[in-house]
């Protein structure tokens, strides 16, 4: 399984509801090797996040799912809203892949 980690820095002037949209549309997304996917906003009580407050991850059954999803139109616009709508476009936005063995 691979888990797509993305974290984003908004600009000052989205709202709360502006990224509760981009992730709805994320959610919407019904793409083959899609597990599950998790978004929101940081609780952490270390309070280090350096502005990246909102996130989401998706877990893929492979790394060819993952490309497919990559090159498929409708995560190019939901990115293409997540970029807009972080500091900095796209250096507002981090992202990890993270390669996970399943658990027996």
């Amino acid at each position: 399984m691979i888990r797509h980690i993305v974290l984003m820095r908004a600009r000052p002037t989205v709202t709360e509801a502006d990224i509760a949209a981009i992730f709805a549309d994320l959610h919407a997304l019904s793409l083959p090797g899609i597990l599950a996917i998790h978004s929101g906003r940081s609780e952490s009580p270390e309070g280090i996040e350096r502005g990246y407050l909102h996130g989401f991850t998706v877990d893929f059954s492979d790394w060819d799912a993952l490309a497919a999803y990559q090159a498929h139109p409708d995560h190019k616009r939901a990115g293409a809203a997540l970029i807009a709508a972080s500091e900095g476009g796209l250096d507002g936005i981090l992202v990890f892949d993270l390669p996970t063995k399943d658990l027996p």
